[in-house]
């Protein structure tokens, strides 16, 4: 009895532990948004260190999601952020990924009886797929009493659900009248023939192919990629890297016809001459993220962000050095750079020049 106790004191100590770092976690995270709240502008410099701290975030997120968890938990240690992103999280699930491509069920498994209950009201086939493939290895093995095995197997896991998954269950049967070594001959008797020879047997040949696919080492990966699918589906978490997804909702807000117009980024891959042809034709550098060299494929298929309203200059001054902007705007960003009133500041170049030097467009 007092075993018992002491067990379940463990037990309470270590939800106890998860509860605090979690709770820990949500407070980093509100605090880490309501710093983005107090910011009037993006011009503020606290912006510019919340959105450099941000995309250290994204990084984090990124490595973790690709298995490089050593390289993100020293980034997150250096930057001092490991509570706003899912290190534990995605350390858990790399494990469990790497051990199905690895070729074992177990720690899968044993996530999948940890979280039974919701995988059931997500109507996920993980465990179901997981439990078919411990049937084809134990017939693979083609010995007796692995083969015995595999039908008890079968009878407790794989016949209870047959309505919901008919065809895999009935090749499951089959499996046991065809083993590996039978199927990979008849592959290869049907590839060394031709059509016309084969003709009449192109069903028994397709057949074969689905029971080749069954035997196939790369149902480890589709296991593996099943895993990850659930166990991002079940915590909430979105299936693309959280860098994609800022990457690709910026290029849309930017991406424009121009940037993908047949006189200029059309040929920017293939040749190194189309860039500076297209920045001289504007009169000095590009500063479009999306024309740049390293985004402008990238940004190809991305769709136009839709703009319900226009963002229109009225009052556009040409300064000295071909570059145009509003005078509104000009005037602002003088004023925070702290110039006098009668000299304004190019907001990319930096330059500065006397208002009367200015002409109206």
């Amino acid at each position: 009895m007092i075993g018992k106790m002491r067990g379940l004191k463990r037990k309470l100590a270590a939800c106890a532990d998860e509860e605090e770092r979690l709770y820990k976690q949500v407070d980093a995270r509100a605090r880490h948004l309501r710093e983005l709240g107090s910011m009037q502008t993006v011009d503020d410099v606290k912006y510019q260190e919340w959105s450099r701290r941000r995309l250290d975030r994204l990084l984090v997120d990124y490595l973790l999601r690709h298995g490089y968890s050593q390289s993100a938990k020293e980034m997150a240690d250096k930057k001092n952020m490991r509570e706003l992103v899912d290190i534990e999280t995605f350390e858990s699930m790399n494990k469990i990924h790497k051990s199905l491509e690895d070729g074992s069920v177990a720690e899968a498994l044993a996530w999948c009886n940890e979280n039974k209950k919701e995988l059931r009201k997500m109507d996920s086939n993980l465990e179901f797929m997981l439990r078919y493939q411990q049937y084809i290895e134990l017939v693979r093995s083609q010995q007796t009493p692995k083969l015995v095995e595999a039908i008890s197997h079968a009878k407790k896991h794989l016949i209870p659900h047959r309505d919901a998954y008919p065809h895999e269950v009935n090749r499951a049967a089959g499996l046991l009248a065809f083993p590996p070594d039978r199927v990979a001959a008849a592959l290869s008797s049907f590839s060394s023939s031709s059509s016309s020879s084969h003709s009449s047997s192109s069903v028994s040949c397709r057949e074969y192919e689905k029971l080749g696919n069954l035997y196939s080492p790369s149902r480890w990966g589709t296991l593996a990629s099943l895993f990850v699918e659930a166990h991002n589906n079940l915590l909430g978490l979105p299936s693309s890297p959280l860098l994609h997804i800022a990457l690709s909702s910026g290029l849309s807000a930017l991406k424009t016809p121009a940037c993908h117009s047949s006189s200029g980024s059309s040929s920017s891959s293939k040749n190194g001459s189309s860039g500076e042809e297209k920045t001289t034709s504007h009169g000095g550098s590009s500063v479009c993220p999306v024309c740049s060299t390293e985004l402008n494929e990238l940004a190809r298929a991305v769709p136009y962000a839709h703009h319900s309203k226009s963002h229109v200059e009225h009052d556009l001054m040409l300064l000295p050095n071909g570059r145009v902007y509003g005078r509104e705007r000009l005037v602002e960003y003088a004023a925070k750079s702290g110039l006098p009133a009668s000299v304004v500041k190019d907001l990319v170049t930096g330059d500065m020049y006397p208002q009367e030097l200015l002409k109206k467009v």
